[in-house]
């Protein structure tokens, strides 16, 4: 089981048929242990995970409601904190902070999973995607929450951006999965964490 402990920042490069069980199963126990989850995707995603969790037994319209989950549209999110395309340290905070505020007031486990990084990264904006995880590990410093980020992995296979995928992973506490045709050994002094341990 991935760890999901106060602090953990982990990251994921998924294969678009794996996302809604790798999201699913990171949130549920949160929604059903009186914590909430917060998520940060694209419609498509949200809707695969709203599924999901369905099906694991949530009622989506009563967590909903009492706060327990609170799913956001990611590109409307990146639009609230970015200024020519570059995270603006203080916006992310008047954007992210609120939310994280109010969701960690709930007694069980508070579980943020976003995609955000992964949009930035698969329209070619690296720098932004490296200055928004740093901004990620900034704000867990305030609020007990975990976060899980992901990365399309089709869109990770160039190897000009080898060193920043490098900088992506030593930003974070896990790192699942990799890019196609890579190998367990695509990341020196990485070692790949499977999502059932």
């Amino acid at each position: 089981m991935l760890s999901a402990g106060p602090g953990d920042h982990a990251v994921a490069f998924y294969q678009e048929n794996e996302l809604a069980v790798l999201v699913g199963g990171y949130l549920q126990p949160a929604v059903s242990g009186g914590g909430a989850a917060v998520v940060m995707a694209t419609p498509e995603h949200r809707f695969a995970v709203d599924a999901w969790l369905a099906a694991a037994g949530i009622d989506l319209p009563a967590a909903w409601a009492d706060g327990s989950y609170v799913p956001l549209d990611a590109g409307q999110v990146i639009t609230r904190f970015t200024t020519n395309g570059r995270p603006d340290p203080a916006r992310f905070w008047e954007t992210v902070s609120p939310l994280l505020g109010a969701v960690s007031t709930k007694r069980g486990p508070v579980r943020v999973f976003s995609e955000m990084a992964g949009v930035l990264w698969a329209t070619d904006l690296v720098d932004a995607t490296l200055e928004l995880e740093a901004l990620w590990n900034e704000i867990a410093g305030q609020y007990p929450f975990s976060s899980l980020c992901c990365y399309p992995a089709a869109a990770l296979g160039d190897a000009a951006y080898s060193d920043s995928l490098a900088q992506v992973c030593c930003a974070h506490s896990a790192v699942l999965g990799a890019p196609p045709g890579s190998g367990e050994d695509w990341l020196p002094g990485w070692s790949l964490t499977p999502a059932d341990q």
